[in-house]
């Protein structure tokens, strides 16, 4: 069954950093559509694959031939497995400018470490996460929520080129014999899968190295360095907390979400949207697609950062600030489909804590009913991008 395009809101950003940057670089969790969204927008530049075996011999064994092959564009795919290809990179495009590279790789640790080496300030750097909500309202619009948190937002299951029953177990297995056996000498592969589950048991939650530590049985040195490489393989998103200075008032440990609700549930062994509506997580799950399509948002734009949460030493929270131009968007997340104005109760004082103007105070749910003119608006999950 052929699939059409979904286009990606990166796009633009993309295309202009490309009449700027001889090389551009797009980085992101395997599966989430880089070479795809490379190849629809740079039709003409010749593709090479480091996954193809003799491909990568060559440009490992001769990289001054192989990137000589072609004086137009030229696309290489998974970078990071022929990672000297950029100090040769770095040359072609330092004495002919005129030259273009596109760039993809999985694996954003070894990425940037050759990166920062090699083509720093020669390459314009991106992410592509799984697709969005606003992305893909259309091939979304038969789901209910319950069935959208279960399945997800890699493009393989949006597409209907695979089910998420099958995509995400296979998923983890690649994962865990590639990015992990890549990046870390894990010996017991079945404590690291029990520390992923507990993770994804955690999501929306302060994380806590130590309690993850007695629990999984290692110590906590090694509890930070595998959280390292979720982060580095695009898995997990730290959420930081928000502070104007540094505060003995403020936590500063950061909060845990999954890059994608499907994977997520996969891990917590949820098998089946009907298992989800009644499960006590689905509202975690929630709260993780909102705060995952505001990071999104911000990696559309070409930036990071930006995106925080709100506790204070009195317990006092706010699920979602997002920082833009020196304003302040505070969010509150809510699964419900039913409306309490319990659920603006911090939303009204967050501007006796903070300093920064607060721009927009928003509540998002999954209910129909909204109202975008009051001073704190109420607004369906699948609206989203009105306020960012």
């Amino acid at each position: 069954m052929k699939v059409d395009y979904i286009n990606r809101k990166i796009e633009e950003i993309i295309v202009e950093a490309s009449e700027y940057y001889s090389v551009i670089t797009l980085t992101g969790p395997r599966q989430s559509g880089k070479s795809t969204l490379l190849k629809h927008l740079f039709p003409n530049y010749k593709e090479y694959s480091m996954k193809d075996v003799n491909v990568r011999d060559f440009a490992l064994n001769d990289p001054v031939a192989f990137l000589q092959q072609t004086s137009e564009g030229m696309f290489i795919d998974e970078i990071q497995k022929a990672p000297v290809l950029m100090e040769y990179i770095q040359g072609i495009v330092d004495k002919n400018p005129d030259r273009k590279f596109l760039l993809t790789g999985s694996s954003n640790f070894e990425m940037m470490r050759d990166l920062s080496e090699s083509l720093a300030g020669r390459s314009g750097v991106f992410e592509l996460m799984p697709m969005s909500l606003l992305e893909t309202k259309v091939q979304r619009s038969n789901c209910n929520l319950t069935q959208q948190l279960f399945e997800g937002l890699y493009p393989a299951v949006i597409s209907k080129k695979n089910k998420a029953e099958f995509f995400y177990s296979s998923y983890v297995k690649t994962y865990l014999e590639k990015d992990v056996r890549d990046l870390l000498n894990v010996q017991n592969q079945m404590q690291f899968m029990r520390f992923m589950k507990l993770c994804a048991a955690r999501i929306g939650s302060v994380f806590n190295a130590s309690e993850l530590a007695a629990e999984v049985g290692v110590d906590v040195k090694t509890i930070t360095r595998w959280l390292s490489v979720l982060q580095a393989s695009y898995i997990v998103t730290l959420l930081p907390p928000y502070y104007e200075n540094i505060s003995k008032r403020l936590i500063k440990s950061p909060k845990l979400y999954f890059n994608d609700t499907g994977l997520a549930c996969y891990l917590l062994d949820i098998e089946s949207s009907k298992q989800l509506e009644r499960d006590k997580m689905r509202g975690a799950l929630f709260e993780n697609m909102i705060v995952m399509e505001i990071i999104k948002h911000r990696y559309n734009q070409g930036k990071e950062g930006g995106v925080f949460f709100y506790r204070d030493s009195n317990q006092n929270e706010v699920d979602v600030l997002l920082k833009q131009d020196g304003e302040i968007t505070a969010l509150e997340i809510k699964s419900s489909m039913t409306y309490n104005t319990f659920f603006e109760k911090t939303l009204k004082q967050i501007s006796e804590w903070i300093k920064t103007p607060i721009a927009t105070k928003a509540v998002v749910y999954s209910g129909d009913f909204e109202n975008y003119n009051a001073d704190i608006k109420l607004l369906n999950y699948d609206n989203l991008d009105q306020i960012l």
